[in-house]
């Protein structure tokens, strides 16, 4: 099976992490002595990823020189960079469009997510929704649960209306089709999670669940816990 591309989101500007992101994007933070971007395209090239889309923004250009043009880590790498107005993250996905297959792969900047990416592609392709979204059962652990899920389905995301039967959280790797932006024009500014709150509540939004948590460098303490995870997949190598 042909993998779908990746489309990376990773234009924030990092003010949760000032003075170490004054300098450098979040993606270059060194974590387990390398560039966070780095450990990001290793594992997807590993999954068998061969088109990766990079949406950049605050010092593109340093992000733009690390990377190249993918070549290193067996990767063909596009990127997009945001205008002059932040257009959130479903604008910049929308942005991005033109850079990818249909479906597609998206993720944050931010995350490792160690999962089988065929996996997941294979329960998109089965459910035959233009969506999907993968689920950790979280009970508030890593952050506010924000998805209903059960019976294997996905029956309401909503990051806004917190409920008690809200167990999981969205993993942050979702699949989509290109049909889904038709209604956004290309400069409007919209979030990622108000795409996947609309579709869950026409139920077309198929749920995937993950059993192994994800690792961030959104925060000083997932960048410690990051860090602490990548070096002993290191020293297992």
């Amino acid at each position: 099976m042909d993998m779908f591309p990746v489309l990376i989101l990773a234009g924030g500007l990092a003010t949760r992490l000032r003075p170490l992101t004054e300098t450098i994007p979040k993606a270059l933070i060194e974590v387990a002595g390398r560039p966070f971007i780095e450990h990001q395209l290793d594992y997807l090239s590993a999954q068998g990823i061969k088109k990766v889309v990079l949406a950049v923004g605050y010092l593109a250009e340093l992000i733009q020189d690390c990377v190249g043009d993918g070549s290193r880590f067996g990767l063909q790498v596009d990127f997009i960079e945001d205008g002059p107005i932040l257009l959130g993250t479903g604008g910049a996905v929308k942005r991005a469009l033109p850079l990818l297959g249909d479906p597609f792969f998206v993720q944050y900047g931010d995350s490792y997510l160690p999962i089988n990416y065929l996996e997941v592609q294979a329960a998109f392709i089965a459910s035959q929704k233009p969506a999907l979204m993968t689920v950790l059962k979280n009970n508030n652990q890593w952050d506010k649960s924000n998805v209903i899920y059960s019976g294997g389905a996905l029956i309401e995301y909503n990051k806004h209306e917190i409920k008690p039967e809200m167990n999981y959280i969205d993993y942050g790797l979702g699949i989509l089709q290109k049909a889904v932006f038709s209604d956004y024009s290309s400069n409007q500014v919209f979030d990622l999670a108000a795409v996947y709150n609309g579709l869950s509540g026409q139920n077309q939004l198929a749920g995937f669940e993950v059993f192994e948590r994800f690792y961030e460098i959104g925060s000083l303490a997932g960048i410690e816990q990051t860090d602490a995870y990548l070096a002993k997949l290191i020293v297992k190598e």
